[in-house]
């Protein structure tokens, strides 16, 4: 997956806006105000930062070497994936849906 191709698919989770709030390096994408992804548009290979819950981030980062220990914010746990083709843009969506869902609304 390129920049282009994680944009489009974060912004079809539906009401997520994008914005550029730390100069034109990083992507930022939200639901509700909630930060759930974070493209560095400068890294190469691409890096992206999502929203984990602890248990899954250690599992995700013993099971894959291009998925790191990312920051904390607000206490949440986050993983850096560098995506260096080692991870299929299934699971990279699938990080990126689980990280939508922490933040999401909960539909009734």
């Amino acid at each position: 997956m390129n920049i282009e191709d994680v944009r489009l698919y974060a912004l079809s989770l539906g009401e997520v806006e994008e914005c550029l709030p730390f100069g034109d390096e990083t992507l930022v994408f939200k639901v509700k105000g909630k930060i759930f992804l974070l493209v560095s548009m400068d890294a190469d290979p691409l890096q992206f930062n999502v929203k984990c819950d602890p248990e899954r981030a250690l599992e995700l980062r013993e099971q894959y070497d291009c998925v790191q220990p990312g920051y904390h914010m607000n206490k949440k746990h986050w993983n850096t994936i560098i995506a260096d083709g080692t991870l299929s843009t299934r699971m990279l969506k699938e990080m990126i849906e689980h990280s939508f869902s922490l933040v999401a609304p909960k539909r009734k």
